[in-house]
């Protein structure tokens, strides 16, 4: 078995981030960040708010060069870059959406949040990779019981590791879940879970600019 994994960048920057708050439909946007500043978009309206600032009802905790946190209704939530939605308030949705929609941070990457198994990972898009693929360390926070898969070896810029083939019950991204998902699980350390062929392949894949658009087949 081979693998091929796409380049690894740091350093991503928060764009676009939405979150849509409780059943009043308040939105939040994340736009960007200046030092102990964020851009924040609330209810349509661009808001500049210094760390321990409040608007309506969202109040800024804190904010850096990757993220950041806000507060609302008594509930904190980290701004991850993507723009796919975090449902703060209401009861959760069953993941039953077809369409998928993302936004290019720094670098041209596509992240999110997202789930595998119910658990919260972050993914990166990563057209390069065949299946999905997640470190060991992030495999066992979200307990996933990969050492019962099939092991095989991957060819890597630091030369063949050994790794696990597993099958994931369900990944979610937004308000969309596919289930039993091929997956490796790797020894080396990665910052975020690679959102690989054996996901994308579930979409029509389609790409404006700095919008990336997955269709649900």
């Amino acid at each position: 078995m081979r693998l091929r994994l796409g380049v690894w960048r740091r350093g991503v920057v928060v764009l676009g981030t939405l979150i849509f708050v409780g059943a009043q439909a308040q939105t939040v946007s994340l736009s960007g960040s200046m030092g102990n500043k964020a851009l924040l978009v609330i209810d349509g309206t661009p808001r500049t708010l210094a760390a321990g600032g409040t608007h309506g009802g969202v109040k800024l905790v804190s904010v850096n060069a990757n993220d950041a946190v806000v507060e609302i209704n008594g509930k904190r939530v980290a701004l991850a870059p993507g723009g796919t939605p975090v449902n703060l308030g209401g009861a959760a949705s069953e993941g039953g959406g077809t369409q998928i929609v993302l936004n290019a941070a720094s670098g041209g990457h596509f992240v999110s949040s997202g789930s595998i198994n119910g658990k919260a990972v972050r993914f990166m898009v990563d057209t390069g990779a065949t299946f999905i693929s997640i470190s060991q360390q992030e495999a066992d926070r979200i307990g996933l019981n990969y050492r019962n898969g099939t092991r095989g070896y991957s060819q890597t810029a630091n030369g063949p590791v050994q790794v696990y083939r597993t099958t994931l019950d369900s990944v979610r991204v937004g308000e969309v879940q596919v289930f039993n998902v091929d997956a490796v699980v790797m020894p080396m350390p990665m910052e975020m879970v690679l959102l690989g062929n054996s996901f994308l392949s579930r979409f029509q894949m389609r790409r404006d600019n700095d919008v990336m658009r997955l269709e649900k087949r």
